[in-house]
């Protein structure tokens, strides 16, 4: 991996700009604007900000105040995401704004999602990308905080990135409109869609501050109409957020909507935020989960931030043996074999759902890079 050049640094430092108008939204006939960026669709007035924290209606349109401000970025493996079945053992450079549509009690990266500035290190997107090159990653990821609320600014990006043989990937809370999901069909590849307590009403409304489920079953139906790979994950919160009937049902509604074989990754918490009280997600709990999901139909289930666990690993659905051997986000062993642009399991020949290729940095030891981004960028702060 090569590091950007003296001379790159100094050409991409870049001025203090301001916040764009936002392509997503519109304008009703009582003079508000709607954003529809998410499923909140807020309706707002001159000077008023969304519950995102980052868009504000200014000289009668709406503007993203976060555009061009990152608050985080690393290069990291795509197993981190989590994506398992696209482009396993790629690399990829993650980055984030400040604010959230969510509100989540117990969100591990609160410091960035319920921080609801206009502030960050000031980039371009021809410097993201030029830093995604020059570290060797073979994607974009935007994560850690809600990338739909800085949708304009993941779009520019994106397509900058496309054009250079770089892919896109979202982690989202999938809280997203219809409207939202096409702008970034121009430029998204894969997406991990985050549902949280088994998508229960009831918590969602106590720690999640949404009424229910219902935009992201929309959003997922939305995305595979525009052939975004999609994986899955459940955050089992135990306590409060772990009933397997639950489970069972979203279950049903997500293979309903996507098919038996998209991945679905049911996540340990662990406490933070304002939900320090709950100790981890017992391992037996997450396992459970993953049993539901077999029975259901589902071929492809997994415990996550459990490193060793045995249903870290991808197993051929047909003879039961480990295709992809993994402890944590490192992949130790791979037992499949490439034929016509497909991937079989070694043992039995059968198909293993795997989209694009499986990258040789998988056997690199060290996949988390750090990325000093204040050589690149200076820290800014926008006036309301």
């Amino acid at each position: 991996m090569n590091a950007l050049s003296y001379a790159d640094q100094t050409f991409f430092i870049i001025k203090s700009g301001f916040a764009v108008e936002a392509v997503l939204s519109k304008k009703l006939s009582d003079g508000r604007i709607e954003c529809l960026a998410c499923a909140r669709r807020c309706k707002l007035r001159e000077g008023q900000t969304g519950f995102c924290g980052v868009r504000t209606v200014r000289d009668g349109v709406l503007r993203l105040d976060v555009y061009g401000l990152i608050s985080a970025i690393a290069v990291d493996p795509i197993e981190k995401k989590p994506l398992t079945h696209f482009y396993p053992g790629a690399l990829v450079l993650s980055f984030s704004t400040f604010g959230c549509n969510w509100a989540c009690q117990y969100c591990q990266n609160y410091e960035l999602s319920q921080r609801r500035r206009a502030e960050g290190f000031e980039v371009t997107p021809e410097l993201l990308v030029k830093i995604a090159e020059s570290y060797g990653a073979h994607g974009i990821t935007y994560t850690y905080n809600e990338p739909s609320i800085f949708i304009e600014f993941a779009h520019d990006v994106g397509i900058l990135a496309r054009s250079k043989g770089l892919f896109n990937t979202f982690v989202t809370n999938g809280y997203m409109t219809p409207e939202a999901v096409k702008y970034a069909s121009e430029f998204l590849d894969a997406a991990t869609v985050d549902f949280k307590g088994n998508a229960d009403e009831k918590f969602l409304r106590r720690y999640v501050y949404i009424t229910d489920a219902e935009p992201i079953f929309e959003t997922l139906a939305e995305m595979k109409k525009y052939g975004i790979w999609v994986e899955i994950t459940d955050l089992v919160v135990p306590e409060v957020g772990d009933d397997l009937e639950k489970a069972r049902k979203l279950v049903r509604r997500i293979i309903d909507i996507l098919g038996p074989e998209v991945p679905i990754h049911f996540l340990r918490f662990h406490p933070d935020y304002n939900m320090r009280h709950l100790f981890p997600t017992p391992i037996e709990t997450l396992e459970k989960h993953v049993e539901v999901a077999k029975e259901e139909g589902a071929k492809y289930a997994y415990v996550g931030n459990v490193p060793g666990h045995r249903y870290e690993h991808t197993y051929c659905p047909e003879c039961g043996r480990v295709v992809i051997k993994r402890r944590g986000f490192d992949i130790l062993e791979i037992n499949l074999i490439e034929k016509g642009g497909e991937y079989r399991c070694k043992f039995c020949g059968a198909k293993i759902n795997i989209k694009g290729r499986i990258m040789p940095t998988w056997r690199e030891e060290f996949r988390f890079v750090y990325v000093p981004i204040h050589a690149f960028a200076k820290w800014v702060k926008r006036e309301s």
